[in-house]
């Protein structure tokens, strides 16, 4: 029996990243999703592309070998795919992981294969499968009494993943256009004594934490300033946006206050901080992407959160007597990414301005508390905003 791997989320990055490696390294691929006409596409055709742009040029490649099922009219035959599975994979987004978790638990319950289901969930958040885990274990997903024993069926490991998927052309269809670019760092500690899946994509390693902070700090920190930034003066993509000078100026001193803070807590050496940066700018730069500054922008609730992008390194630094300056104007500029065409939490916000004191908001959005250095500047930011 050949290897399989079923993946959660038919979307950009499931078809375009992680189905394309998984497919790439000899696993057919079981794509579960509750969307009907995305499911529906899936089953009627055999194959679809994925063109990679970098700046060589373009590669593409056709992805096959691959099934889907609609897992809210097809629950049963996704818990059989998945409990004969080799990996379980995800990308569906932070807020749906507690959806796919009681058909992922019943599927692990069921399991009788030797070597333990590998749960990878590759999330644009910190913890991505730990937070997916804990669903799973979850008294109302999985019995109590098979708790103790669970780690027998299935090891779950966190993971980092980074590729820029652009806005795509209305009439692509299931084909995929992504950047050459990619990185997907995976904990090997929970595959003892087995051994992790035999994923050519994937870099094994023993700290993760690094590699998660070190690309949320950088990459999602510089992609999200210059989108904002952009966004407040009316640039359309972040190529565009990084050629106005103080913008690209800016996104560099943000840059320079996270990197300061990665090389100090993990060690990384300030000339190889140094590399990653230039290589993220010139990814993000990349005018072939036509990254539109509203996608890159959207969801500034959670973007704004406390473990995330920007207050995340700024509490460190904060904490640490450290600048954090240009991180506090992305900030500013984030809070004033309201009301968006297609964006439910920029609404969110603008209604949460409008109805809330600045302190409280602070405390809700950032999860910033009294104490935290950084509370008043944060404070005085918002009331900046609420007053236009």
């Amino acid at each position: 029996m050949g290897l399989k791997a079923v993946h959660f989320g038919g979307g950009n990055i499931g078809r375009g990243f992680v189905a394309e490696k998984l497919f790439l390294s000899g696993f057919e691929v079981v794509f579960v999703d509750v969307m009907d006409e995305l499911i529906e596409q899936l089953q009627k055709n055999k194959s679809y592309t994925v063109t990679e742009i970098g700046g060589e040029g373009e590669k593409v490649n056709t992805i096959t070998n691959y099934r889907a099922i609609n897992s809210k009219s097809h629950e049963e035959d996704s818990i059989k795919e998945i409990s004969n599975a080799d990996m379980v994979t995800c990308a569906v987004g932070p807020t749906i992981l507690k959806f796919i978790a009681p058909v992922i638990a019943k599927a692990i319950d069921a399991r009788t294969v030797s070597t333990p289901l590998a749960v990878i969930a590759c999330e644009n958040m910190i913890g991505g499968t730990d937070a997916l885990a804990g669903f799973v274990k979850d008294p109302k997903n999985t019995p109590e009494n098979r708790l103790s024993s669970i780690g027998e069926r299935a090891r779950f490991a966190n993971s980092a993943i980074d590729r820029i998927v652009p806005g795509q052309d209305p009439n692509a269809g299931l084909n995929v256009k992504i950047e050459s670019f990619y990185e997907w760092v995976v904990d090997k500690t929970p595959f003892v004594p087995h051994g992790p899946p035999k994923v050519e994509a994937i870099k094994w390693v023993d700290d993760l934490v690094p590699y998660i902070e070190r690309k949320l700090f950088t990459v999602n920190t510089g992609h999200a300033a210059a989108a904002y930034y952009g966004h407040a003066r009316g640039k359309h993509t972040i190529a565009t946006a990084l050629k106005d000078k103080e913008i690209h100026d800016i996104v560099r001193e943000c840059l320079a206050e996270t990197s300061h803070l990665i090389v100090n807590k993990h060690g990384i050496t300030v000339s190889e901080q140094k590399e990653y940066v230039e290589k993220i700018i010139k990814r993000i730069s990349n005018p072939h992407l036509e990254d539109v500054v509203e996608r890159v922008g959207r969801a500034p609730l959670r973007k704004l959160g406390r473990e995330e992008r920007f207050v995340g390194p700024a509490h460190h630094l904060a904490e640490q007597g450290e600048k954090y300056t240009a991180l506090l104007g992305a900030m500013e500029q984030a809070f004033n990414f309201v009301d968006v065409e297609g964006d439910d939490e920029s609404f969110a916000l603008g209604k949460m301005l409008k109805s809330m004191d600045a302190q409280s908001l602070v405390e809700r959005v950032c999860g910033l508390k009294k104490g935290d250095k950084m509370l008043g500047e944060v404070v005085a930011i918002v009331k900046k905003v609420q007053k236009k």
